[in-house]
């Protein structure tokens, strides 16, 4: 996988052979910007007419002594080098068109040698989470989200049966939606409206806005906030729609305040316009949660389950994200394919055929294995803007850790933030350039700018696509030129088999990553500390407020002092 030849064919439409032109640097344009015997030359003269697109050749090179990462540490700028390294380096998936390219990461020889153990080790645990290890110590539980694209990796008959059934219930109850079969008391239903918070609600608005197609047979909006004037924003955005609209609330254990709050919300608005809540909800919760519990006795239309084994941020391909990706139209089948040929990949203890192990070496090389730089995503593609948003939540909740699995202190992290190229041109990449050199950046790149047939071109040769193109290219040049290092991700196209195979590929990283620095992946303490001070302020706000109730009638300030102690 790690060479650069056998790519999957390409489609044979005029943008793809302009990008595959453009992938390879043919284009007059660029050639005239380049001396003889550069590395244009060289894949001109090493390729052939009929080549797969394959991601943008690098420009420029490193040799650097050292098996230490996270510092800053100056490039040495030969292309041949590069062209070498990148030959070297490339992970192609045939089947999903997918291509890493680590080639301007830094790492050294004797890193990979010294890393190599590690990494072996990261594999053998990555296998055992499979296998249904306890892998949440803290909670006695197994962490089983690789389960879900493939029933029969899980430990259990009874564990492949729900996850089969609830999928099966997914395609379905979706299906009888959008066909009308099952209908509000107002009629066909138009629009979703999700209550959810942290991967509740990321995970879906992330592959919302990734595929959804442009008239959906139902379009969806969120509530992920306990914010008044965003809830009534929402609601009021739907208008007459509330009627034909179908609630999915989204919460565990139906007690995440947030989520909570999101549905007395709205409840109050159907009851406002004399609408019956019950005939238009959907509960997606553990099974015999509170929420459960109530959309049983009040007979909401469906209840789908969350697992205990998969958290939050790794539910996206559960029934938290599918169905409402399904009801949006969304091919979820073709989700699930790519996450488990992704999967599939990622369990390749070679490193240089595993995406996910590159990826997470990569991200070690850059941070010193401490998470001193920070990680900026650059999706250069609109439709990809809140990648940034869901690998925030999904890195920083995983590796965001106090303690290692020994009990040592380590205050463990790697943070990350992002917008999209090219508008972050006009933002923070003059920083990226020339400021402070505390980060590495990740490219994804997508090399399908329209549907066949619907390309045009601006001026003669140059399409609207060859500029993003230019930015991506004039951009990650220019921060290489002073020493930037980065990571390249390039997909054919945005597809359902796609975006499941990102999701995938992340899950993993994360995953491996965490083993290397030997913390718990999987659980997050510091969220639930932060939930219980604010149950803590929410308790002192109720005790002042009864201490003023009871000392209204009191004029004297040591009792009402004395009041208030006592309380």
């Amino acid at each position: 996988m790690a060479s650069i030849s056998g790519a999957a064919a390409p489609p044979s439409s005029a943008s793809c052979r302009l990008r595959l032109h453009r992938q390879l640097l043919l284009r007059p344009s660029h050639l005239r910007l380049r001396a003889p015997h550069s590395i244009a030359d060289l894949s001109r003269s090493s390729s052939s007419s009929n080549s797969a697109p394959t991601p943008a050749q690098p420009l420029a090179s490193r040799a650097e002594n050292g098996a230490g990462g996270g510092g800053s540490r100056a490039v040495e700028k030969d292309p041949i080098k590069l062209w070498e390294r990148y030959v070297e380096w490339l992970y192609q998936h045939k089947e999903l068109g997918l291509f890493v390219d680590v080639s301007r990461m830094g790492f050294t020889e004797e890193f990979l040698q010294q890393m190599e153990p590690r990494m072996q080790r990261a594999f053998a645990d990555m296998s055992e989470l499979e296998k249904g290890a306890i892998a949440n110590p803290d909670e006695g539980r197994m962490v089983g989200h690789y389960w879900l694209r493939n029933p029969e990796l899980a430990p259990n008959s009874f564990l492949r049966n729900k996850i089969e059934t609830t999928l099966d219930g997914v395609l379905a109850f979706s299906q009888d939606v959008i066909s009308g079969k099952i209908q509000s008391p107002s009629g066909r239903f138009t629009s979703i409206l999700s209550i959810g918070i942290g991967g509740s609600a990321l995970g879906p608005q992330f592959v919302a806005e990734a595929l959804a197609p442009d008239n959906p047979p139902l379009k969806i909006r969120f509530i992920d906030n306990t914010d008044p004037a965003g809830i009534d924003h929402q609601i009021a955005q739907l208008g007459p729609e509330l009627a034909t609209t179908l609630v999915i609330v989204i919460s565990k254990s139906g007690g995440t305040p947030e989520t909570r709050n999101g549905l007395l919300e709205v409840q109050k608005a159907f009851r406002d316009a004399g609408l019956e809540f019950s005939k238009q909800g959907v509960a997606i919760t553990q099974e015999k949660s509170l929420l459960d519990n109530t959309a049983r006795i009040e007979g909401w239309l469906a209840r789908f389950p969350m697992f205990d084994w998969v958290g939050g941020r790794t539910s996206e391909m559960s029934a938290v994200g599918l169905l409402p990706a399904a009801l949006q139209g969304i091919d979820i089948k073709e989700m699930l394919i790519g996450a488990a040929l992704m999967d599939e990949e990622t369990r390749n203890t070679v490193v240089k055929e595993n995406p996910a192990a590159l990826l997470a070496l990569c991200w070690y090389w850059a941070s010193g294995g401490i998470g001193n730089k920070d990680m900026v995503v650059l999706p250069y593609k609109d439709s990809l803007l809140l990648l940034s948003r869901y690998l925030q939540q999904l890195v920083m909740e995983s590796l965001g850790k106090e303690f290692d699995l020994d009990g040592n202190r380590v205050n463990q992290g790697l943070t990350v933030y992002g917008n999209k190229g090219s508008t972050d041109q006009h933002a923070y990449i003059q920083q990226l350039r020339e400021g402070v050199h505390n980060f590495f950046v990740t490219f994804i790149e997508v090399l399908r700018d329209r549907p066949p047939g619907h390309d045009w071109e601006l001026e003669p040769g140059v399409t609207c696509g060859d500029y993003l193109f230019g930015m991506l290219q004039g951009t990650r040049s220019a921060l290489y030129a002073n020493d930037r290092e980065s990571i390249s991700v390039t997909v054919q196209e945005v597809t359902p088999r796609a975006v499941g195979a990102l999701v995938a590929l992340y899950e993993r990283a994360v995953g491996i990553y965490a083993s290397l620095v030997n913390i718990n992946a999987y659980h997050q303490p510091g969220v639930e500390a932060g939930k219980k001070a604010a149950g803590e302020v929410l308790a002192l706000q109720k005790r002042v407020l009864t201490v003023l109730n009871e000392a209204t009638t009191n004029k004297d300030g040591t009792e009402t002092a004395r009041i208030l102690l006592s309380h």
